[in-house]
């Protein structure tokens, strides 16, 4: 059991979770793809929009001054929670996607050049794939696949064959969406760096699951985004050495990113503005620190320990389902399970189990090269969170149950 943690308690601070769908008890396991909102962030949105709308940054007047103090609070609270040297070091995006689109384009198009190579493991999610392809092309540089093995881990042995002088960048995630495969990508950045390749990660699954620090990992960049950790929708962050953020040239031209504009020349901001062009997600932005507050609240070594209860909890009962299989079995995983049913589509068990009021997903999760390496079209997906229960994972085995009896 673990200490001083009520579910019961945390469940309260969801409203979604009061909601019925088609006259059932809302279950909600499709975490992986968006967590849901917790009272504190819905507050702090209505709150802003409410009685403190206003643009910021460039604003002299109370509500402008204010909103920058909020927003740039948050951005010192993402420096401290994922443990980075300076705030400046953090810069606000629309999400993971924009986020790796950034660097892609930015640091990829300045430094990236013919003959380079980019390695991505099976596992990536397409917004870690297709950047890097786009780019690559461009350049005339090379994607390579590091290949995972039957449990859903990346092959060590064969990413250790595959680094050389050759490479310029590794971009891997630090979980995968699709499987919950938690990669050793302490042990993987240490054999990139000495290689002489940077290495970016994915950590979109992985921050509201694990405790991350920036500068004990050594990675160059690192992306993820509010939705998935109990954050608004629309808010992502991308965090970058500030060696290779200062080298980089400015995503996107606009306001704020500028610091002299004349039809001569225009010169750049400093970080981190000089990647923030335009009005941003100001109260996505404010809100998010309320999340972050949430998860500390709880803490991550709780969240952690209760997520695996549930996933061992989970696996162990649906292992028993006759025709059920499992796929990602790796040593180290989060609580993600997807399955197949023989004879059964996906999109059918999804729909039927829907109509029991279980919200999971189905499809190939945008991991299409994964779902090809399994051979397999897609999966469905139950993904767990803090505010589950084990009471949930067994209206789960018996929904699916019902639906095999249907199918």
């Amino acid at each position: 059991m673990i200490d001083n943690f009520d579910v019961n308690k945390i469940r309260n601070d969801f409203p979604e979770l009061s909601r019925t769908v088609h006259e059932k008890p809302l279950i909600y396991l499709d975490n992986a793809a968006s967590t849901l909102k917790c009272a504190p962030v819905i507050e702090a949105l209505n709150q802003h929009y409410s009685n403190e709308a206003a643009n910021i940054h460039r604003g002299v007047h109370y509500l402008s001054e204010m909103g920058t103090v909020k927003y740039e609070a948050t951005r010192t609270s993402i420096q401290k929670f994922i443990n980075a040297e300076n705030d400046y070091q953090v810069i606000f995006t629309k999400g993971t996607t924009e986020s790796l689109n950034l660097v892609a384009s930015s640091y990829g198009r300045k430094f990236l050049k013919a003959g380079d190579q980019i390695l991505l493991s099976t596992l990536e999610h397409h917004s870690n794939i297709v950047p890097w392809q786009m780019v690559a092309e461009e350049v005339g540089a090379k994607v390579i696949e590091i290949p995972v093995n039957d449990l859903g881990e990346i092959d060590q042995a064969a990413y250790k064959s595959l680094l050389n002088d050759k490479v310029a960048i590794v971009a891997t995630n630090h979980i995968s969406n699709s499987l919950g495969t938690i990669n050793p990508i302490k042990d993987m950045i240490k054999l990139a760096h000495e290689v002489g390749a940077i290495y970016v990660v994915d950590a979109a699954q992985s921050i509201s699951h694990e405790k991350i620090d920036v500068q004990d990992l050594d990675c160059d960049f690192l992306a993820f985004s509010s939705h998935k950790m109990f954050g608004p929708t629309g808010v992502g962050v991308l965090y970058g050495k500030e060696d290779l953020l200062n080298k980089m040239p400015p995503y996107q031209g606009g306001g704020d990113m500028i610091d002299v504009v004349t039809f001569e020349k225009t010169t750049y901001n400093d970080l981190p503005h000089k990647f923030e062009a335009g009005t941003p997600h100001i109260a996505g932005v404010i809100a998010l620190k309320a999340a972050i507050d949430y998860l500390e609240e709880i803490g991550l070594d709780k969240i952690k320990a209760w997520e695996n209860e549930l996933l061992i909890y989970a696996t162990e009962k649906l292992s028993k389902i006759e025709g059920l299989t499992i796929i990602g079995t790796s040593k180290e995983k989060t609580s993600v399970i997807s399955f197949t049913i023989d004879g059964a589509h996906p999109h059918d068990i999804g729909t039927l189990l829907d109509r029991q009021g279980i919200a999971v997903r189905t499809g190939h999760h945008c991991t299409q090269p994964l779902m090809k390496r399994f051979n397999i079209p897609a999966t469905t997906r139950a993904s767990f969170s803090v505010y589950n229960t084990k009471e949930e994972v067994d209206a789960l085995v018996a929904g699916i149950i019902k639906t095999k009896e249907f199918l």
